[in-house]
């Protein structure tokens, strides 16, 4: 099995939502379990059923969570010395071509992907485009709109 990639922050993340879900989601749907089965009859206990269905979506989460975790090699790009490549976890200052405008994107794993933070996942179309690339390289993405030019301004190990 390939192992995927995630950066150190959302490492972080998964671990923090593992651990929420495990001391702090579970024992209160545990309790909203209980506290429903005092009420009776199980069959017409729609809090019963809410609550069951709550703890089986955390149940499966939880799995899912610590699978990804167990499948993954996490990269620290801050300990990885700066070649002015773009790889995975680089932050990646872009020029439109025939604009001065500029966007910058992190490249991470596909969980951790949030265009509208900068964060887009190793497997997009612009993100492949770039791997490998170096600053002052011009990269051509297709888009559905057409192509679209970008020049690469500057490649940070942050």
């Amino acid at each position: 099995m390939r192992r995927v990639p995630l950066t150190v922050g959302g490492e972080a993340r998964l671990r923090a939502e593992l651990h929420d879900l495990k001391q702090v989601q579970r024992p209160r749907i545990i309790q909203a379990i209980a506290e429903a089965r005092a009420h009776g009859d199980l069959k017409e206990n729609a809090e019963y059923h809410a609550a069951r269905e709550q703890q089986s979506f955390c149940e499966g989460r939880i799995q899912e969570i610590e699978g990804k975790l167990a499948d993954s090699e996490i990269i620290d790009i801050a300990k990885i010395k700066s070649t002015g490549k773009v790889m995975f976890g680089t932050t990646v200052t872009l020029l439109i071509a025939g604009g001065d405008r500029k966007v910058v994107y992190q490249i991470v794993g596909e969980d951790e992907a949030d265009v509208k933070s900068g964060k887009i996942s190793y497997t997009s179309p612009v993100a492949r485009a770039m791997m490998g690339k170096e600053e002052g390289d011009e990269i051509v993405v297709k888009a559905p709109s057409g192509d679209i030019a970008y020049e690469i301004d500057k490649v940070e190990h942050l």
